[in-house]
Order: structure tokens, then C-alpha cells, then sequence
């Protein structure tokens, strides 16, 4: 295949995804509204969401030798996402999580098995000539040693590095997390990570804080609030495009892929943003966190819809 332009280096699930209107319990079941498997995980879903938008990707990362793993892995062959460096362990796919979305709201709770992530990727299994044939090089901060590795040879080689932070509920970023953010150019986080990390609630001075922590691009991410960007040199804020929700999974994760894309395309960061804002919204008209990611002309035609142009 042609030269790589992403590489993620991350997690990737297997979602059982059932919609519906209350949770059950021991002594009154329910009836779902919707059943779907699909693929998950934040960089293996950024992973197909770049690809679906014309991207030539590559995605490292494990599988099991099981169905469960075939089933989280067909995403990734359909769209063409290169798997030669997936390592794949002699176990059944653990990581694997039941996900129940709210048929209101579009809101969802998740549940992993026991046994999720418990053989992480090792450094010594990564081939650094791949991880540094591509422009970028997509983290979520799984398989933290070898993030790490592949962090640096990325930029030994020249080559930027963009990490998905989560969401983060508590007031500070775990210890062993931290490091990772000094080998990151572009840091686009979930709710409350940010402030979390830099100990400041406002958003605005947050993103400035964070950036003496090493990354060039601070993106915040607030759900229904839209997005906040931060550079040395501008700030603004995206709002989400209004649209008729019905599941949210993976907005984040396709939002990140999203984002890739435009920087490839050398579009200025307000574009970048509108358009991975734009994807993000088509995604979650549609049950799935991959199945629902739009293609680009989908994506244009969304934008221009609104008087959007970019480019």
C-alpha cells in the first residue's frame, strides 16, 4: 500500500450496543429497542473514521484469536485500515464492552469485562520504521509503555504526535498519565481533563496552562458545549451543529479522526475543528460509534448545507 499518513496506537473493542428506553433489573426485565455490534475503542474508532474520510491508515494495537475478535476487527478491514503490525494473543478477546444507550436522550453507560486490557502491548513489539512512517501518530494513552516508545521515535523522526485524553471526572490526571502529555503536539480532551491537569476551572486559561506541558494544540472537548481551541497564538470556540441525536457513542473518537484529516489537508484550525465537528454530529444520528461515521463528500455537503465552506 501507499505511504501511511496516520498511525494509532491505542485501544479497539468490541461494542454490544442495545438501545433502550430504562435499565432492567433483577426483578423486572426490559425489551430493547435496538441491537448492533460494532467496533469501538477511541484510537481504533479515530482510526476507521480517518479512513472512511480518505486517509491511509495503519492501526497497532491487539486482538484475541476468538470471534469476538473477528467481529471488532471487520471495521477496520472493510475501511481499509492497514492491520500487518496488529499483535494478536492465543486468548479469547477481552476487550470487549456492553453498551447501553438511552433511547431519549442518546446517552450511554458502559460495562467491560473483568479481564478488559489485562495483556497490554509491550514495547518490544512495535516496529518503529511503521510508527514513523506516518505524518501523525494517534494515541489514547492504553498500552502506556509502548505510547511511550512510539512517542518518542515519532518525534526523533520529525513526525507529530496527537493524543486522545478521555473525559475525566476527578480533580487531578493519574501520576503515571502525566508524562505522556510532554511527548504530545496536539492534546484534544474529553470534559474536565484539562482543568484536571493544570488545577485551573476556566476553560480559556486552562488550554493556555496546558500548553507549557508540551503540546502546540489544546483542543477541549464539552459535548453539547461544543469544543475549545487553544494555541500560542488564537483561541476560539466551535459550537456542535444541531441535529436529532440517537447515540453518541464514539463522537469523541470519531471527532479525533476527523480532526486528523483536516490537518492533513493543511486547512487552518478553525476549519479543522468545524469539520471534525461536522463529522462528529453525522455520527451520532446513527446507532453505532463506526457504523454511523460519514464519508467526506457526506461531510462537505453537511457543511456547505449550513454555509460552511472549507475548502
Amino acid at each position: 500500500m501507499d505511504r501511511l499518513q496516520v498511525v494509532g496506537l491505542g485501544m479497539a473493542v468490541l461494542d454490544v450496543l442495545i438501545r433502550l428506553k430504562e435499565m432492567p433489573t433483577w426483578e423486572h426485565g426490559t425489551r430493547l429497542s435496538a441491537l448492533r455490534f460494532d467496533g469501538g475503542g477511541p484510537v481504533g474508532t479515530a482510526c476507521v473514521a480517518a479512513a472512511r474520510l480518505g486517509a491511509r491508515v495503519g492501526f497497532v494495537g491487539t486482538a484475541g484469536n476468538d470471534e469476538s475478535a473477528e467481529l471488532k476487527l471487520r471495521s477496520f478491514v472493510r475501511d481499509g485500515v492497514d492491520l500487518s503490525r496488529l499483535v494478536v494473543h492465543n486468548e479469547s478477546e477481552n476487550q470487549v464492552v456492553l453498551v447501553c444507550v438511552d433511547e431519549c436522550t442518546g446517552e450511554r453507560t458502559f460495562c467491560g469485562l473483568q479481564s478488559f486490557g489485562h495483556s497490554p502491548l509491550r514495547p518490544e513489539e512495535l516496529d518503529r520504521d511503521y510508527i514513523t512512517s506516518a505524518d501523525y501518530l494517534h494515541l489514547d494513552g492504553s498500552h502506556l509503555e509502548a505510547a511511550m516508545q512510539a512517542a518518542r521515535w515519532a518525534h526523533e523522526a520529525g513526525k507529530q504526535v496527537m493524543l486522545d485524553a478521555g473525559k475525566t471526572e476527578g480533580s487531578e490526571v493519574h501520576p503515571r498519565f502525566r508524562p505522556l502529555i510532554g511527548e504530545v503536539d496536539i492534546l484534544i480532551a474529553g470534559s474536565g481533563f484539562v482543568p484536571a491537569l493544570t488545577g485551573v476551572a476556566d476553560l480559556w486559561e486552562a488550554g493556555r496552562a496546558a500548553l507549557a506541558f508540551g503540546p502546540r494544540i489544546v483542543v477541549q472537548t464539552e459535548g453539547a458545549g461544543g469544543s475549545y481551541t487553544v494555541t500560542a497564538d488564537e483561541q476560539f470556540h466551535t459550537p456542535i451543529f444541531p441535529v436529532q441525536v440517537l447515540d453518541t457513542t464514539g463522537a469523541g473518537d470519531v471527532f479525533h479522526g476527523a480532526y486528523l484529516v483536516g490537518l492533513l489537508h493543511g486547512w487552518d484550525l478553525r476549519r479543522v475543528a468545524a469539520f471534525a465537528t461536522a463529522v462528529s454530529a453525522i455520527k451520532c444520528t446513527r446507532l453505532g460509534g463506526r457504523i454511523g461515521i460519514p464519508r467526506y463528500p457526506e461531510v462537505i455537503a453537511f457543511l456547505r448545507e449550513r454555509g460552511i465552506e472549507i475548502e
